[in-house]
């Protein structure tokens, strides 16, 4: 009766259901006040429990999350300051996935979202045996479902945009009692970034090859075009003609809209001088390179090769992006020799690593307690301070909570030294993907 009264203008605006939504909440408010005094002094519990039945308060964590922006490269392009890789969602032999997960790795990705991520690093053959392609897959579905329910519905913008219009026009006080919807506007919106990794098989072995897979990710995404397009390994070391092709490939990708840059991933710094002297020279620096990965943390760190990328990478002008910076687990602290991971796979290599680590694991435990963080916020921030993006694996939203805490502070430089030196005295680092480069 009050918002008739005094808000006539909005009446026509609010749709039947807000208002029984409204009336019901109020009521119900109504009714726990009296069981809610207690020794003279009212208690919020019932009436935000009543508020969070009908809609008008998230029951979901409110926690705020400072997740930056970063450059990538000369391409124009920011990107998120923290990624998260899809390496698992499909993986069966390291990771046991099966698709009765997938609910919980859409709560791991609205998590994410919600916090500020959009760079997801997927790739083209991420998935194993009859999930190949499953990565992409999921990411696809998964913003487009995230995007409905944040009211962003693509199949009819012009409704839309009309219903956040009218909805950005009603009282600000109509958010406590559902009158409002809480979803984010448009404008507060930042789009997914996918960067895919495109799988240089024997049998891609001309440019058009490369294009034509890149179609083939953005069918599984049902999306028109990649943030970043990329080259998954060199094949320098084996099979070195081909390369020429896979430049040339991942380029007309570029060139026919399909992607707004390219980058590349298990380049070493030699390998990563070549393609760009070769965009500079023969592309004339048309083609954004914006970024390089490889395998990147703590227990990568001592190797040469390692410290060498982030001068490459500067040289260059691409942003370094740190994939597996916790060592597939290594380093969150959970596991010993008597606590192993699930996998079989897992399980021999963290054998063969964890007796030399345990120096490095003793300091990144020092450290996460002086700063209250746990000991994979620590390693993904170290890997941060190193001015690379890390992306780290999420399956559920109580890891994407624990990748997100990495975010919003930084490292002290006495303790970054100490990380460093540690680093460097493993007794045996995580050995580097097969197909990485020099």
């Amino acid at each position: 009766v009050f918002v008739a009264l005094s808000y006539p203008q909005y009446c026509n605006t609010l749709s039947r259901i807000s208002l029984l939504k409204m009336a019901t909440s109020l009521l119900l408010i109504l009714l726990l006040l009296p069981l809610s005094w207690s020794n003279n002094h009212p208690s919020k519990n019932g009436i935000v429990d009543a508020l969070k039945v009908f809609g008008g308060i998230s029951s979901s964590s409110n926690k705020a999350y400072n997740v930056g922006r970063v450059s990538a490269g000369d391409s124009g392009m920011e990107i998120s300051s923290l990624g998260i890789g899809t390496w698992s969602w499909g993986n069966r032999f390291l990771f046991d996935y099966n698709p009765s997960q997938d609910e919980e790795l859409y709560e791991a990705y609205r998590e994410l979202r919600q916090a500020g991520v959009t760079f997801f690093d997927t790739a083209d053959s991420y998935g194993t045996l009859d999930l190949n392609g499953r990565a992409e897959i999921l990411l696809g579905s998964f913003e487009r479902r995230y995007r409905m329910e944040q009211g962003i519905d693509d199949s009819d913008n012009s409704v839309s945009k009309r219903k956040n219009e009218e909805e950005s026009s009603l009282p600000a006080w109509l958010d406590l009692v559902g009158g409002k919807s809480l979803s984010m506007s448009p404008s507060s919106y930042l789009p997914q970034q996918v960067a895919t990794k495109l799988a240089p098989y024997p049998w891609r072995i001309t440019p058009n090859q490369v294009v034509q897979a890149a179609k083939g990710s953005l069918r599984r995404l049902e999306q028109p075009k990649l943030a970043v397009a990329q080259l998954h390994w060199s094949t320098a070391k084996y099979q070195p003609f081909q390369e020429r092709a896979l430049w040339e490939g991942i380029c007309q990708v570029y060139e026919q809209g399909m992607c707004d840059a390219i980058g590349v991933s298990n380049y070493g710094p030699v390998q990563l001088q070549k393609i760009s002297k070769f965009l500079q020279e023969e592309k004339e620096n048309e083609v954004p390179l914006a970024i390089a990965q490889i395998q990147y943390s703590l227990m990568t760190y001592g190797q040469e090769q390692t410290q060498d990328m982030n001068s490459v990478c500067d040289d260059v002008n691409c942003r370094l992006v740190s994939y597996s910076p916790l060592c597939l687990g290594l380093l969150t602290g959970k596991y010993t020799l008597d606590n192993l991971p699930k996998s079989k796979a897992r399980q021999q290599l963290f054998r063969e690593l964890l007796p030399g680590a345990q120096d490095l694991l003793s300091t990144l435990e020092v450290v996460a307690k002086e700063y209250n963080r746990s000991q994979s916020q620590v390693a993904i921030n170290w890997c941060m301070s190193k001015g690379t993006v890390p992306i780290p694996g999420a399956r559920n939203a109580a890891q994407a909570k624990e990748n997100l805490g990495a975010t919003g502070w930084s490292l002290k430089s006495d303790a970054i030294l100490a990380l460093d030196m540690a680093a460097k005295q493993v007794g045996k680092p995580m050995i580097q993907n097969i197909f990485q480069t020099k």
